[in-house]
């Protein structure tokens, strides 16, 4: 019998044929894969311009357990407008320049030398003085007045690898024209006497707001305290108002009246509660008056973008309160006012406290006279009186007596402004008189980033206007010279 040969060559032959192609495949997942033995990893390379913090963050993203398929280089660069994001970059910074509280002045050159200093927008407060870099003022416009730091991340893989590792991270909210309130507050207001008369040349109420009224109306929020009502009977010497006067009202924006002011019953009771009808038709919203004492003890709480204040204004004065179902200015009572501001800081608001207080009255007709830039020049202890205000509680306290503007000063956690002068009247003939303070606050997510003060002044014509930018730095440094 024959016997077959065995083929003893077909299994190693399958067996070889594996092992090739489990060897092709091993070795090419080690070397096309990033996971593989013989696959170099990605590397991140930090620029020598980043700055120590920033490297920390980024090595929080970038771990060791994280393996890139691709090299990545992340850089950063500065610039004074605010740039167009590309793709891999990021806003990752604004740095505000400021100043001392008391600082005199407003601008800065893009180049400057001198004592300020930036900071971080994070920890801007009112407390420092913002200032603007060639004209440009960060929280009005926000595209400049500020350094804009960007972080920049460069791979060839970016959308697959690195974006998902850095954009929540990167991503951040700054103040924006959309969440930023602005809120300009104003001194006295009394379109009467010569300004009625001067109305009867013009016959255009607007004329008297035609230089300040761009300004003012591009805030969220204006206020002025006014002091006269609208009448039929207005004229040349009384404080009483043409009631074509709400026209220089609307024309400055005007969305807060305070009726804290001691003539506005110089009228009678019948004209100032037809004023009061007015303010309601045009939506202007009224603080620290009314129809009765009930209606003016009432706060005006301010909800926007936001933010939360609590407004209260009251009348310690030579009159013009109201203490039953008249007309007239709430009078202040120390137990309301406890409870009042305690209320508001239980709501978590910014608490905004106006006085009428006593008036400083030492005017001169012929030189500048300093008497009244002092906070304890009027009949009282004005300066005892606010910082009590402050102490119970308030975030900030303002004068809107005072015929001509007062000093200011930082106290205890909170800031006083203790007189901000005439924004409309018809005193021409004191030049102390024709000045006021314009405060331009602005509030985000609750806390008061700052308060940019602008002077004003008005002349014969009687056309408020801002002063220039010399003159204001002297007047600011005049008034924080002689702060308590």
């Amino acid at each position: 019998m024959v016997r077959k040969k065995q083929n003893k060559t077909k299994a190693p032959f399958y067996v070889i044929v594996f092992l090739l192609v489990f060897t092709g495949v091993f070795l090419g997942i080690q070397f096309f894969t990033k996971t593989g033995i013989f696959k170099i990893p990605g590397i991140v390379y930090y620029d020598e311009g980043l700055g120590e913090e920033e490297i920390t963050l980024l090595q929080t993203i970038f771990t060791d357990e994280i393996n890139l398929d691709k090299d990545v280089y992340i850089s950063a660069w500065e610039s004074f407008e605010k740039p167009e994001e590309k793709n891999g970059e990021f806003l990752y910074q604004i740095f505000v320049p400021v100043a001392d509280f008391y600082d005199a002045r407003t601008d800065i050159s893009e180049y400057a030398d001198g004592e300020f200093e930036f900071i971080n927008i994070d920890e801007l407060d009112f407390t420092k003085k913002l200032l603007s870099i060639d004209e440009k003022y960060y929280l009005d416009n926000f595209d400049a007045g500020a350094k804009f730091r960007i972080l920049s991340f460069t791979s060839e893989k970016y959308d697959e690898e690195i974006k998902p590792l850095v954009e929540e991270v990167m991503t951040k909210v700054f103040p924006q024209k959309d969440t930023v309130l602005t809120f300009a507050q104003t001194g006295v207001t009394a379109l009467s006497r010569g300004m009625n008369a001067k109305l009867n040349t013009i016959g255009d109420a607007t004329y008297f707001a035609e230089k300040i009224s761009d300004f003012l109306s591009g805030f969220d929020l204006t206020h002025t305290s006014n002091e006269s009502s609208f009448t039929d009977y207005a004229n040349s010497r009384n404080i009483c108002s043409d009631k074509r006067f709400i026209n220089t009202l609307t024309a400055i924006g005007l969305d807060i009246v305070e009726l804290t002011g001691n003539h506005n019953q110089d009228c009678g009771d019948e004209a100032a509660r037809a004023t009061i009808d007015v303010y309601n038709e045009n939506n202007i919203q009224i603080v620290g008056g009314g129809k009765t004492a009930e209606a003016a003890a009432e706060p005006l709480k301010i909800n926007k973008k936001d933010n939360g204040i609590t407004f209260l204004a009251y009348n310690l004065s030579t009159g013009g309160a109201t203490y039953d179902n008249t007309p007239g200015a709430n009078q202040y009572y120390e137990e309301n006012a406890i409870n009042e501001i305690t209320a508001a800081k239980e709501r978590g608001d910014f608490v905004l406290v106006d006085i009428q207080y006593y008036e400083c009255s030492v005017y001169d007709y012929s030189y500048e006279n300093t008497a009244c830039d002092y906070a304890d020049s009027s009949a009282g202890d004005q300066i005892g009186f606010f910082r009590h205000l402050i102490d119970l509680g308030a975030n900030m306290v303002v004068g809107t007596s005072a015929h001509q503007p007062q000093t200011f000063e930082l106290y205890n956690q909170g800031v006083i402004y203790y007189g901000l002068g005439n924004l409309f009247f018809d005193q021409i003939w004191w030049p102390g008189t024709t000045r006021s303070l314009i405060l331009g606050h602005y509030f985000y997510k609750g806390k008061l980033l700052q308060t940019k003060i602008s002077p004003s002044i008005y002349d014969s014509s009687m056309q408020t206007t801002l002063m220039n930018k010399a003159d204001a730095a002297w007047f600011i440094n005049r008034l924080a010279k002689v702060r308590p």
